[in-house]
């Protein structure tokens, strides 16, 4: 059984997961910039703890077309990561990776990606969510895996209902980071970071809470 209340969190207890999503986001921007071998700089995250059905209207439009990365966690910490970017960002990643224009088929939909795009977009997920979740092991020693990474291009209300019909049965809260990455909102990215609730008193014992 849980000690934490999500709806009755601490000031110090919310301020110790917003710093995690800090140090987070931080990690995987540096990641990002690695691998596409150019500067990118990310503004201060915006952290929230939101309801499931709130996400969909900070993200965008529940029928808006974006790009989801999922990724399992297990071990110390179990549950789900998702990284969510519009297509535009998605765009954006693919073709700096492909070393195409940054612009190229920025305008066009989502499901225009090509089979190589798609690889792409996955190994971006896969080397973003894992330093996340280095950034997140290391600061609390906790032993923390991931699975391979799956990438649903799909509205973002379906993208979404996967972590609520999974998660919702240990609490309708997760941790939502918002970065933006580059010079004019290069890419717009989110990161859904979501414990089961036992996980989130694991993170904040480690951590002397």
């Amino acid at each position: 059984m849980a000690k934490i209340d999500l709806d009755c969190m601490s000031d110090m207890q919310f301020d110790v997961l917003k710093e995690i999503g800090n140090i987070g986001a931080g990690n995987a921007t540096t990641a990002l910039s690695k691998m596409l071998n150019i500067k990118v700089d990310m503004t201060v995250p915006k952290v929230e703890l939101l309801p499931f059905a709130d996400i969909a209207s900070v993200v965008g439009k529940e029928d808006d077309i974006v790009v989801g990365i999922m990724v399992g966690i297990a071990d110390d910490v179990n549950g789900m990561m998702m990284f969510i970017f519009d297509q535009k960002s998605a765009h954006h990643l693919v073709n700096s990776v492909m070393g195409r224009d940054v612009h190229t088929d920025e305008n066009e939909d989502a499901h225009t990606f090509t089979e190589m795009d798609t690889s792409a977009l996955m190994e971006i997920g896969n080397i973003v969510s894992g330093s996340y979740l280095n950034a997140l092991a290391g600061l609390t020693g906790l032993k923390i895996i991931s699975t391979v990474p799956s990438l649903t291009v799909d509205m973002l209300g379906a993208i979404l209902s996967v972590p609520a019909s999974e998660f919702g049965k240990y609490g309708d809260k997760l941790l939502m980071i918002q970065s933006e990455f580059g010079e004019d909102n290069f890419v717009t990215g989110y990161f859904l970071l979501i414990p089961e609730l036992e996980s989130y008193d694991t993170i904040l014992s480690s951590l002397g809470m």
